[in-house]
């Protein structure tokens, strides 16, 4: 959302410099006054905001009440990033003057940057009463509806966006964001009522394929074909699973099955012949108020059909900043991360002061194991907001990643202090007093990580760090759990591995 408002910026800066000669005409023609309002408008085209601000607050004083001048002094305010002392004085233009837009836009736009989003929804919406086919607040508005989870609101003002604006990269990719999201709130709907049903498991089995965790998606298709009731689709899901692995002559066994079921008797209207007509919106219609698994597994998939079509028309377009973004997640979640950087880099170019481009960067490569590239990301990144937990974490772990414990310590210990339920955060500083002979100081964060110990690794550490510090009991009592634990792990990886071996049909 934010990475929009930045965007922005620059446009918010345009109207400033074009509002503040009309908002202007409303003083006493003295000449003090006039040079005063001239040299103000001079400092913003400047970029010298504060100094705008000093000269607008002696303007204002001066002329008391007048909603031009405190919309100008707002807009400095805003633009100097002092977003908290803006609002009153936005507030007292919209006041005094309730039909001015451009203090209703910046008002909004300091309330989204301040997380204030409900507040910023009303602000965009009195701005789109007054100029219907504002864009910048159209767009903020679609992005703080999205935030609020307020996700077919969202997905209304996108598709109204995009019949305007086509030519809009950042339109469509919220467009396709929103239906990904609608599409991913019918699939939890569907597994809260039916978690084991050929539904829920095929389209796990989508989710799975599309990340190409192929073995995995092999044996939640196959369970599906075992439910009831049975799914067209699921054979040819299967064969592309065959031939993505090798195995062509299994596909096509596949195939001649998936030729051989009936095809869906579409003499009345269904659900499933609205999908494979490419009804979606039909589709949408006549599921509304419909609670059933089946109902919940045909939007799932038409949202996920109307995302790739809003990103096929991304894709369509000239290259973006949000194009690289959309390669970027999609070579993420395949964990292609060398790739995934390579996206981010090309985003960068486009919206070089992108922060969340940076910090998006470098975690992909902290994940694809280049951390003498990540650190300097992460430490930049930090400097910029010193008391975010995540980027003390993510900057702390990667030291820890190039063996540098003692330097990771500090890091680490800000960001518990900063978020004292992160686990990760407590495992990592674990793992760093441990490496710098610091037993007794790892003992509590291990304690607290251990609900995240899935393999026993952190039990060993425990264990290890109990002998180290002269408890020999609670160490050998620990080593046992953490055996226990790794027995269950292995059987358990032995049985998903039996399980989930792609096998002929």
């Amino acid at each position: 959302m934010f990475r929009a408002i930045m965007r922005t910026t620059g446009f918010l800066l345009l109207l400033c410099l074009a509002l503040i000669p009309a908002q202007s005409n409303g003083l006493p023609q003295t000449d003090s006054l006039a040079l005063k309002s001239q040299r103000a408008k001079q400092f913003m085209a400047e970029g010298k905001f504060g100094e705008a601000i000093a000269l607008y607050r002696e303007l204002d004083q001066a002329v008391p009440n007048n909603p031009g001048l405190k919309l100008n002094l707002g807009m400095a305010l805003h633009l100097a990033g002092r977003k908290r002392e803006a609002i009153p004085e936005l507030e007292a233009a919209v006041k005094l003057q309730p039909d001015l837009a451009p203090a209703w836009l910046f008002l909004g736009t300091a309330r989204l940057q301040l997380g204030e989003t409900t507040a910023a929804v009303k602000a965009f919406k009195t701005v789109l009463s007054l100029q219907p086919e504002n864009r910048e607040a159209s767009q903020m508005l679609a992005e703080a509806l999205s935030s609020l989870g307020r996700i077919e609101e969202a997905a209304n003002q996108y598709q109204r966006l995009a019949e305007v604006y086509p030519e809009s990269p950042q339109v469509w990719y919220g467009l396709g964001r929103t239906y990904e999201s609608l599409s991913g709130r019918a699939f939890e709907r569907l597994q809260e009522t039916t978690p084991q049903s050929s539904y829920s498991l095929a389209l796990l089995g989508e989710t799975r394929l599309r990340e190409q965790q192929f073995s995995s998606a092999f044996f939640l298709y196959r369970r599906a074909l075992e439910e009831k009731p049975p799914l067209r689709g699921l054979h040819m899901a299967l064969a592309e699973i065959y031939r993505q692995t090798g195995h062509s002559e299994w596909a096509e066994i596949e195939e001649k099955k998936e030729s051989q079921d009936p095809p869906p008797e579409c003499i009345s209207q269904t659900l499933e012949c609205d999908f494979l007509a490419g009804r979606y919106n039909e589709l949408m219609v006549a599921a509304q108020g419909l609670n059933t698994p089946d109902s919940f597994y045909w939007r799932s998939r038409a949202y996920n059909e109307l995302a790739l079509q809003a990103f096929t028309q991304l894709g369509q377009l000239p290259p973006s900043a949000e194009l690289h973004e959309l390669k970027a997640h999609i070579y993420n979640s395949q964990k292609r991360y060398a790739e995934a950087a390579s996206e981010w880099r090309e985003a960068l170019k486009l919206s070089p002061a992108d922060v969340e481009f940076q910090k998006q960067l470098a975690i992909s490569l902290k994940l694809g194991e280049d951390y003498s590239a990540a650190l300097p990301l992460f430490q930049a990144l930090l400097r910029q907001q010193s008391s975010s937990a995540e980027l003390n974490y993510l900057t702390g772990d990667t030291l820890l990643d190039l063996q540098r414990a003692e330097e990771a310590i500090p890091f680490l210990k800000r960001a518990v202090v900063h978020d004292a339920k992160s686990l990760a955060a407590h495992k990592s500083l674990a793992r760093a007093e441990l490496a710098a002979g610091k037993a007794m100081a790892a003992i509590p964060h291990l304690k607290l990580a251990l609900p995240s110990d899935e393999d026993g690794s952190l039990h060993f550490q425990l264990a290890q760090a109990y002998r180290a510090s002269g408890q020999p009991e609670l160490a050998k009592k620990t080593l046992a759990e953490y055996q226990a634990i790794q027995h269950s792990a292995a059987t358990a990886r032995e049985a998903a591995k039996r399980e989930t071996e792609v096998t002929a049909p």
